[in-house]
């Protein structure tokens, strides 16, 4: 597939869109426009269908252009376009809140509303250095992320992040330590479920403790499933360790799912998946389906509770958002509960899980491939590198199929995967065949 046409009239070389995670001056010799979207598929301006091998950037979880979200976008527009949640709100709001905090995990009774997984990570990271300050212990302002952990833009997400080259032009950033990546290629690669247990990783935190005094920790944030850093599943027994520990030292656990929120696993979010309730859980992509921006912190009430000690006249938390809780954002949102319920997409995301990890594994045969990783509608596929030419391997990989019709991700020489969960199995089979003939034409 070549370049999409642009608009006519269009002068590319004076394009003022400056585009997030876009190399500018390559885009503008060869843009890429999609025009409409529809169930797993974008359209180009010449109507060519290209497959969603990502949804959308992870969020469109119940495939694009769902009817009723996007009914419930253009009904809302014409009842409230904007109200702010600065000392009032609107109904959609709160019944989102009370139906959101009904599909989290049991024990997380609250949200705060913003408009962004980045926006949610720093607001979780200030909720963690607000909760210890109300309860008497302000010492505890560290964080401890983890190795190629992905928390988002923000000043607070980058310094908990585990991907070096993001950081490396912004800092001094916050004060931060990070856990390893607990995963080692000789002894995990093609594990079809969760990893073996793996000891040195669950005593990673508390042998990390021992260098940082445990008393100055406000909280560890990590992804349940290593999402944008390769997709990496947790060794069995490595989130109950990180919770058991973090009680003991009264630190806070964060599981940012902003990834793996809605579906993604089959369950509503991973830590049910797993059987770990966190203290705090990051949201966003997936709450309106992508439709609408917006992102949420879901937090138990113990934590909620900590900062309601003062006098009731006073402002529990001094932080918000001008768009908190926008009206469209939260119709999105009940909508997209709608479908869930209505289409059952947790089910048929489990039900269709066996055919995409059987068909996914199908390719640890190719010479290229190193290493697959599964986790629910989550795959990475790792490629041996070409000598002395990192990333060119699965840059081209991913070229080949955009040029096929398959819209997929590459870091480095990773193919990262993550479609709408309601693909059906024959297009399932067809978007691995398509990756297999890429790989073929990739020495």
């Amino acid at each position: 597939m070549s370049a999409s046409p642009v608009p006519t009239g269009f002068d590319n070389r004076r394009d003022p869109f400056w585009m997030p995670f876009t190399p500018m001056r390559g885009f503008r010799r060869e843009p890429l426009l999609f025009e409409r979207a529809e169930g797993v598929h974008y359209l180009t301006p010449d109507g060519t269908r290209i497959l969603d091998g990502m949804a959308g950037l992870w969020c469109v979880n119940a495939g694009h252009g769902q009817p009723r979200i996007v009914e419930a976008i253009r009904a809302s527009a014409g009842v409230l376009d904007f109200v702010s949640s600065f000392k009032m709100t609107h109904p959609a709001a709160r019944a989102y809140a009370r139906r959101l905090c009904d599909f989290a995990p049991e024990g997380l009774d609250h949200v705060f509303f913003v408009n962004s997984g980045s926006e949610a990570v720093d607001t979780a990271l200030k909720i963690a250095r607000g909760y210890h300050h109300a309860r008497g212990q302000g010492g505890r302002t560290r964080f401890i992320g983890r190795a190629k952990g992905y928390h988002g833009m923000g000043f607070g997400g980058l310094s908990v992040s585990g991907i070096g080259r993001h950081k490396a032009a912004f800092g001094p950033l916050l004060e931060a330590a990070h856990l390893p990546l607990p995963y080692e290629r000789a002894s995990m690669a093609f594990s079809p479920a969760q990893p073996q247990p793996n000891e040195a990783a669950s005593a990673a935190l508390e042998a990390l403790l021992q260098v940082q005094d445990p008393a100055t920790v406000a909280a560890v944030i990590v992804e349940p499933v290593t999402g944008s850093g390769g997709v990496y599943p947790p060794p069995r027994g490595y989130l109950e360790h990180l919770r058991a520990i973090c009680d003991r030292h009264g630190i806070l656990l964060i599981f940012d799912e902003v990834i793996t929120g809605f579906g993604r696993l089959g369950t509503p979010f991973a830590s049910q998946f797993y059987g770990v309730t966190p203290d705090l859980i990051t949201c966003a992509k997936g709450m309106t389906n992508g439709a609408v921006p917006m992102g949420g912190v879901l937090l138990s009430g113990a934590v909620h509770d900590a900062f309601m000690a003062g006098p009731p006249e006073a402002i529990e938390l001094l932080h918000g958002y001008t768009y908190s809780a926008h009206p469209l954002a939260c119709a999105a949102g009940l909508a997209t509960l709608d479908v869930f319920a209505e289409q059952a997409i947790l089910a048929q995301a489990t039900e269709g899980f066996p055919h995409w990890r059987d068909t996914a594994f199908a390719l640890r045969d190719q010479p290229s491939v190193v290493d697959i990783r599964i986790a629910g509608w989550l795959c990475a596929i790792d490629l041996a590198p070409r000598p002395g030419a990192d990333s060119q391997r699965g840059a081209l990989c991913a070229r080949l199929c955009l040029e096929a019709g398959l819209l997929l991700r590459n870091v480095g020489d990773t193919l990262i995967l993550s479609p709408p969960l309601v693909m059906q199995p024959e297009t399932v089979s067809e978007l691995f065949a398509t990756i297999a003939a890429a790989l073929e034409r990739v020495d």
